[in-house]
Formats: structure tokens, sequence, C-alpha cells
């Protein structure tokens, strides 16, 4: 996607795969700062403090991780040490421990010599078969999207999301704003209720920014204004991502989902949710109290940073001092809920049934 008119990704790897750079995602929208992570304890600070989030990415970058420590400590215990130190940067996405798993086999049978480059080539490829996963996903979106305007009848069609599902959080395209994307390309008029998305402000100040360098109408609201603008009749559906799906279709997503989903069944808007087979954990049933929900840094609601009337970017507190903060990062939407998924294979309902009907190799007995 363009940033300043200019093509880039997320996250680039350097030729000699000695670093990666990113997009230092805790900068934007007022600065536009690269980064180059050179260690796996940098890629870990990374992920652990959101400079890369969104689940397609930290899969990624987890793997860029994981090269960079073989190419310190190859052996058994380097390679299982690092595999650690990444999976225990951030517990909800499962793609984090899905890339990781992607290179350990990829490393199968390799002497500890050749396990470094072996890795840098499948991380790579990681990067392209995410793009080509979340174009895909953007196709089969474009289409919920297309009958949505023609049902329409007219008029642009409105989309409401929450967090970011965009490009940012992928390698490019993303996942939810992938179909939106398209739509543009293709002359289908929308417009996207940018939901906030505290305490972060993902859609404030990622959602939001993606939109503009693309040229895509967009208004932000408030988290709490989703359930108004669709009493209203102003909005015609929901797309979200996902982190972390059932095998059942029970969704995790960034906490502010789950009410937006209840507003959408009460007024009769389509929910949906757009992710890569790689966001569905096949080992779990039920996402309520089987999904870990990340619990971060109290500090993250107690302080804001922006810019002020002087043009520098501040952060200051917002909270009374001595008032005790509950950050929990993520919550669970039902199945019930959940109109369809939108994979890259194509959109199912949000049940076992439809996501066997995608993914029948997975249908062995076990949790679908």
């Amino acid at each position: 996607m363009r940033v300043r008119g200019t093509a880039r990704r997320t996250i680039e790897p350097a030729a000699d795969g000695h670093c990666v750079e990113i997009i230092d995602q805790t900068r934007l929208p007022h600065e536009l700062v690269l980064r180059r992570l050179a260690s796996l304890a940098e890629a870990a600070e990374a992920i652990r403090s959101m400079r890369v989030r969104g689940a397609p990415l930290i899969g990624v970058t987890a793997a860029f991780g994981l090269c960079l420590a073989l190419r310190e400590d190859p052996s058994d215990a380097g390679l299982d040490a690092a595999c650690a130190e990444l999976l225990a940067t951030r517990p909800t996405a499962v793609n984090l421990g899905w890339a990781l798993g992607e290179l350990r086999r990829a490393l199968a049978g390799a002497a500890p010599a050749e396990r470094a480059a072996r890795a840098l080539a499948r991380a790579r490829a990681l990067c392209e078969e995410d793009v080509a996963t979340c174009r895909a996903i953007g196709e089969h979106g474009f289409e919920l999207l297309r009958r949505a305007a023609e049902r329409k009848g007219g008029g642009r069609l409105e989309i409401l999301t929450h967090c970011n599902a965009g490009w940012l959080a992928a390698v490019d395209w993303g996942t939810a704003l992938a179909p939106v994307y398209l739509a543009h390309q293709r002359d289908l008029p929308v417009h996207v209720w940018v939901a906030e998305t505290r305490p972060r402000n993902q859609g404030a100040s990622l959602t939001a920014w993606e939109l503009g360098q693309e040229e895509i109408p967009h208004t932000v609201i408030a988290d709490s204004a989703g359930g108004h603008l669709m009493q209203t009749g102003r909005v015609d559906l929901c797309l979200t991502g996902s982190d972390r799906t059932t095998a059942r279709g029970d969704v995790c997503n960034k906490i502010g989902t789950y009410p937006k989903a209840l507003a959408a069944r009460d007024n009769g808007v389509p929910f949906y949710v757009a992710l890569p087979s790689s966001s569905i954990d096949w080992s779990l049933r039920q996402g309520r109290g089987g999904i870990p929900i990340e619990e971060r840094d109290g500090r993250e609601l107690r302080f804001v940073r922006g810019r002020g009337a002087d043009g520098r970017v501040v952060e200051v507190e917002i909270l009374p001092e001595g008032s005790a903060v509950a950050n929990h990062a993520f919550d669970v939407t039902p199945a019930r809920l959940v109109t369809a998924l939108v994979t890259e294979r194509g959109s199912c309902e949000a049940s076992a049934a439809g996501l066997a009907r995608l993914f029948p190799e997975r249908v062995d007995g076990g949790a679908a």
C-alpha cells in the first residue's frame, strides 16, 4: 500500500539478512519512523511494545526474530530459548506460535550451521504468502461489499470497523481493510466509520492514517458511538479482523469488538470478520475461557499521546492519581453474533461446519 504516494510494506528484510526494517507504529500518525531490528531482543521488544502489532505482522516479525537469533546461536538450546522468548511477548494472537512452528518445520533435519539461512528463506516466504493471503481475503470480502451495495440500491456503502486490520496489521493489504481498498480501487463508493479503539487508539491513529493515505472517505468516532450509528441506519455492515478464531467460529479481537457485534445483532446489521487461516486455533472449541486474554500495562489507559499546539508530540496523564486501572486488551465475540468469516479460501458461516467446508483437511476428528 502507499505512504505519501510511495508503495511500501510494514516490514522489509535487509538483503544480507542481518536486520529487518519496520514502521514503528507507536509513532504514528504524527511521525513516520523506520526502525531497524538487528537482534532477537530488539524483535521481541518491538512485538511486546507494539511497535509492530496485528496478528499476521506479529507472526512474520517473530519469524524474522528467530532468524536473527539463529545467526548468533544456531544450537538446539539457542533455537528453543529464542522461540520461548518470542512466544512470551504476546499471548493472544495465535499467528505468533504458528509462524514459529512454520520455521521449526523448515529447520527439521538441518545442521546448526544451515539453520540461519534456511530460517531466513522461510521467513521471506512467509512475507510473500501473507501478502497473497491478504489479497485473497480482499477479493472474497470485496464480493460481500459488492453484493451489499447492490442490495442497498445506490449511494455509498457505509462500513464500520474497529481497531486496525489494514496493511499495518499485516505485511501488506491487511485483512478487514483489504476489501475496502479493492472497493475503492474499483470505484465502488465506500465510507468507513473508524472506531477510535481505546486505549491505544489503533483505529484513530492507524486505520484513519491508512485510509487517509489512500484517500478513502472515513470518519473517526468514539468507541461507544457505533451502536447509535447502527440504530439510526447509518451503518450498512461491520467488518473487523481477528487475532484468534476457534474451530467453531468464536472470534477474539481487540477489546470493544464484542459490544459492536451485540449492537449489530440488535439492529440487523451484518457483522463480518476477516482473517487468515493462520489465525484459526484448531485446538480450541470455545473462545470464552479458552483463549488467553492479554492484560497490558495500565499506563496505556492512564496516559495519552498526541501533538500539542506547538507541534511537539507529548504524553499526558488523564486519570486521577491513585485510581486503579484494568487494561484487558481483547474480548471474545461468540460465533452466533458473526454473520460470516472471510478467509483466503472464501466466506463461510461462523461454525465448525462452515470452517470445515473451507478447510476439509482440518477435519480429522479433532477440534473441528
